[in-house]
């Protein structure tokens, strides 16, 4: 169903890790930890600056790629990991794009399912990968009726 994506990337899109942003991240998923929001305690550390919580980049902004329209509704997000070369340090501009990885298929009792794994990446400003993670979104059989491709 979505073969012919596979391998197609959005366009670099431009994120600042903003502090306000980390903070408001740190607070809504219940881990306050000073390295996150002190600039004082985050000068002691290794790191000498604040960092993002590990999972802050869900929040980060990825382009969209081209031809792939999903309904907002009915998926089903099956899996999510993030590998990290290192921290997101608050301040820094980070450059993301999304790519989809793979695309499979397996029966399930209420029908076809679709698998479809998409990776997003982090980039510095000197095109080194700082992060990346995958997400597998399931598609079920009723949600796959109303994709038009």
């Amino acid at each position: 169903m979505f073969e012919q994506l596979i391998g197609k990337r959005s366009k670099k899109v431009s994120n600042v890790v903003e502090r306000g942003a980390v903070k408001k991240f740190a607070e809504a998923i219940g881990d306050p930890h000073p390295i996150y929001i002190d600039e004082y305690y985050a000068g002691k550390t290794r790191y000498k600056r604040n960092i993002a919580p590990p999972t802050f980049p869900r929040v980060l902004e990825y382009g969209t790629i081209p031809g792939l329209e999903l309904p907002k509704a009915g998926l089903i997000h099956g899996e999510q990991y993030y590998e990290y070369r290192r921290p997101l340090f608050v301040g820094e501009t980070l450059y993301c794009y999304s790519e989809i990885e793979s695309y499979y298929e397996k029966q399930g009792s209420n029908g076809k399912l679709g698998f479809l794994v998409v990776k997003n990446v982090g980039e510095d400003e000197l095109e080194s990968e700082v992060f990346a993670s995958k997400q597998v979104v399931v598609i079920t059989e009723a949600v796959r009726k109303e994709i038009v491709l």
